[in-house]
């Protein structure tokens, strides 16, 4: 006869006491993990490592979420916020066995157990912190802060399940959480149900945001438009938190903005003193206490105290197996993640000359945006400045949000495509680096075992600082992340609105990739698209239009509108003063210039020869840095080379001046050529 299922308070006061021992065996023991026998020194890490202070309010959120989940009526999918929250994922995941079946080595059984502590916290690919192999793993939570607009995003793709991100209260002081509060107003019926995990301190001082009593707490999410429910751990013990979350639940499906407060004590259930000093409810509870266990015999009795409270004989068998109780109590729950991309990406649609030739910069964007828009999938994301950039007609679609906050776009782009979706962020090339930490962040999450798979992340910068103000100038974003060396980023140059459409197709139907794309908002002459085909198949082409057809003696290679339109003026100069064969070769994605050994799409030695010529020296052009394209270029050619960029300058000049400053007139191209032959000769 099967045992009925354990009540939701039953079953979570269990499942609770399992996660909370495995964690703190994986800190602190190499051996005796079922505390078998006494703890001897030999039984303990010499170095205990591991983040401590936030696992109770974690396990307690988790373990509701995963029960509330598994009653019926709908999906909650839980995100955590926290990277230093991993040892309780790892934890949970070794019970739940989502951990063995990508690492078989970590079984649920005694050995298993043993492997895993003497593991973390170098736990086989996954590390220490928040890994996308484990439930609740989707949001990588090394970016702090990310996780509530991640969350936004993600329920914007997948709106049938509730997104719950669990967020720690120091979390709640940066910029990007703080602002992704007021951001949801601009994503109405998007089903988020954050839990603010309260447990009073950052990793070394007070939080501002535990400083509140109920009443405050209550007063600052009204005023961001939320609904708070606040409850106390364990004040009213497991079955208080479960209604309350029960009900949170229903009122988020109901359209209202809720957001759980959770007070929980830092260290909740660890020592209230270590070394004579208190650590219960302060900023020590942070990491470990007993960093001194296998030593000092005062520490390791408090360790086997600390174990022994969460009753282990009651949760395992002998051979570290789930006991009745804990497996009744585990399948009990439920794990959703994010849905994967099940449908085959739409092929794209080749925008050649044999099509109609976007007109313009706005022309190009908004058909291809509007084309992809059609497929019901896509979104377009822009901190409030589409009608700048000339894209007005975008900013009234019902797929466009428009919030004043990069870093909070970012990241709910980054969800949204997390959950399935495509989109692309349309923003100032000035307010890109803001962006940085976020797609790093991602790029990481993306590398590591058992990542989904997801559309690509893409960013449309246009506004540069060529045609905008000294406070506008800064294209670092791009020479960061080529330094990145991440064969899954593309940096898009193009040069005329028939390229931009060409490369808008490509990127928002690529997988797995980050896509910048430069393009200028400016009228630019429109270049012959006779060699269009061979650039927007292998990313860069000779421009037979430019070029003499012999071999020549100077090859100028251009990134971007802006160059193309330079070099154009300054070619018939270089021919009449310099008097040599002069080739032009355009670079549509700016990668091709690296070592192919890292980049997918990296020129071969051999086509290298063949477009540059055989003895040439190179003028490369390019709208950023030069330190983006010297870091492709390294140790790749002896040939003389020159790299004209981007350039700061001390204080607010004219355009024409800024471009004369860093040599982008078709002056500047020639003295810079006449140098380059100078040493060739």
């Amino acid at each position: 006869m099967t045992s009925p299922s354990p009540s939701p308070s039953r079953a979570a006061d269990v499942l609770w006491r399992a996660q909370m021992y495995v964690t703190v065996a994986q800190i602190h023991l190499s051996d005796n993990v079922l505390l078998h026998r006494p703890l001897s020194p030999d039984d303990i890490k010499a170095r205990p490592a591991g983040h401590w202070g936030t696992v109770p309010g974690t396990a307690w959120a988790l373990t509701h979420t995963a029960l509330l989940g598994a009653q019926g009526g709908g999906e909650l999918v839980p995100l955590l916020g926290a990277g230093h929250a991993g040892v309780v994922q790892i934890a949970t995941g070794w019970l739940t066995g989502h951990l063995a079946a990508v690492r078989p080595q970590f079984s649920r059984d005694e050995q298993g157990l043993l492997s895993l502590c003497r593991a973390f916290p170098d736990v086989d690919g996954l590390g220490s912190e928040v890994a996308p192999a484990l439930p609740a793993g989707d949001f990588l939570g090394g970016r702090l802060g990310g996780c509530l607009p991640f969350a936004q995003g993600a329920a914007l793709a997948d709106p049938g399940r509730v997104i719950v991100p669990v967020l720690g209260d120091g979390e709640c002081e940066t910029p990007t959480t703080a602002a992704a509060w007021l951001a949801s107003h601009a994503l109405p019926g998007t089903p988020v149900l954050p839990i603010v995990h309260l447990n009073g301190f950052r990793m070394g001082a007070p939080s501002a945001l535990s400083r509140f009593d109920d009443h405050a707490l209550d007063g600052y999410a009204a005023g961001l438009g939320w609904h708070a429910r606040i409850v106390h751990v364990p004040a009213g013990g497991h079955r208080a938190f479960h209604d309350e979350l029960a009900q949170a639940v229903a009122d988020t499906r109901a359209g209202r903005r809720t957001v759980l407060f959770m007070r929980c004590v830092k260290g909740f259930t660890g020592p209230a003193t270590a070394a004579g000093r208190p650590v219960l409810g302060t900023a020590r509870a942070h990491k470990t206490p007993l960093t001194h266990a296998a030593t000092d015999a005062t520490q390791r009795e408090a360790l086997e105290r600390w174990l022994s409270s969460y009753r282990p004989g009651e949760l395992f068998t002998r051979d570290g197996r789930p006991g009745p109780d804990l497996a009744a109590a585990l399948s009990a729950t439920a794990w959703p993640r994010l849905p994967r991309p099940t449908r085959p990406v739409r092929q794209p649609a080749r925008r050649t000359p044999g099509g109609r030739k976007p007109a313009s910069f706005s022309d190009a964007v908004v058909t291809v945006v509007r084309d992809h828009a059609r497929t019901g999938d896509f979104r377009v994301f822009s901190p409030d400045e589409l009608a700048s950039n000339r894209l007005a007609e975008l900013a009234e679609e019902p797929w466009t949000t428009e919030v004043l906050a990069e870093e909070v776009l970012g990241e709910q782009l980054a969800g949204y495509t997390a959950a399935g979706g495509r989109g692309v962020l349309i923003s100032y090339e000035a307010f890109a680096p803001l962006l940085a930490t976020g797609i790093v962040s991602l790029l990481k999450q993306q590398r590591m075992p058992a990542a989904a798979l997801r559309p690509s992340w893409n960013l449309l910068l246009t506004s540069y600082g060529w045609h905008n103000t000294y406070s506008h100038g800064d294209p670092s974003l791009t020479t960061t992340l080529i330094a990145l060396e991440d064969p899954a980023v593309r940096v898009w140059t193009p040069a005329d609105p028939a390229r931009l459409a060409a490369v808008l197709d490509e990127a928002f139907t690529s997988t797995g990739r980050v896509n910048v794309i430069v393009a200028g908002k400016h009228p630019q002459r429109p270049v012959p698209d006779g060699a269009i085909a061979q650039e927007t198949a292998r990313g860069v082409t000779l421009w037979p239009h430019l070029s003499d057809p012999q071999p020549p003696a100077l090859t100028v290679v251009v990134c971007g509108d802006l160059p193309a339109q330079v070099t154009a003026d300054a070619v018939p100069l270089l021919r009449a003063v310099l008097g040599v064969p002069v080739r032009v070769v355009s670079v549509l994605d700016l990668t091709v210039l690296g070592d192919p050994a890292v980049w997918p799409a990296g020129l071969a030695p051999r086509e290298v020869a063949g477009l540059l010529g055989p003895d040439a020296a190179v003028l490369v052009v390019t709208l950023g840095q030069p330190a983006a394209v010297w870091s492709l270029l390294k140790n790749r050619t002896r040939r003389p080379v020159e790299v004209i960029g981007w350039r700061e300058t001390h204080g607010p000049r004219s355009q024409t001046a800024m471009a004369s400053v860093a040599g982008m007139t078709p002056e500047g191209l020639l003295d810079a050529a006449q140098r380059l032959l100078k040493g060739t000769r």
